[in-house]
């Protein structure tokens, strides 16, 4: 048997705006169905819009319901960057136009999803068998907002 499985993300507004924009700067991605109507909620008169789309191949699905579920940090996409280029890339576009930088990697996007943008290098060096080089590697991180892997690598050494 066969089963699809998406992770949800309650928005208040603006949920299809937000999958459109995730879409434009992950590659391999794209919003792949939608639909909304008017007869959600307890007592079926309420507007509510599904949105069904991939970031690199993953699934997601956007619930743009109301404000019962505000998104919080409790919920955060995670983004192994290749490069500190990507990185940067990712780090400034995702917290642009009302989004917020913050501590070791993580930000929050104008939307209001949370963020992790880790560089692969530095996944690497805090998953290291040697645990002494991967607590190094672990101190620096958490000192940073975007993940500088240059200062990350001197660290670990």
């Amino acid at each position: 048997m066969t089963h699809s499985i998406r992770t949800v993300l309650w928005f208040n507004g603006r949920g299809h705006e937000a999958a459109d924009f995730y879409c434009s700067l992950i590659p391999n991605s794209r919003v792949e169905t939608s639909y909304s109507s008017n007869n959600g909620g307890p007592e079926g008169n309420a507007f509510f819009e599904v949105v069904d789309f991939t970031l690199n191949a993953v699934p997601y699905q956007i619930l743009d319901a109301g404000p019962m579920f505000p998104l919080s940090e409790c919920v955060s996409v995670s983004v192994k960057t290749p490069d500190q280029a990507e990185t940067d890339r990712l780090w400034e576009a995702l917290a642009s136009e009302g989004g917020s930088h913050g501590p070791c990697g993580w930000l929050k996007d104008r939307y209001g999803l949370s963020w992790q943008v880790v560089p692969a290098p530095v996944y690497d060096l805090m998953t290291n068998a040697d645990r002494a080089r991967a607590g190094r590697a672990l101190a620096a991180v958490m000192q940073m907002g975007k993940i500088d892997i240059a200062a990350v690598e001197a660290a670990a050494a």
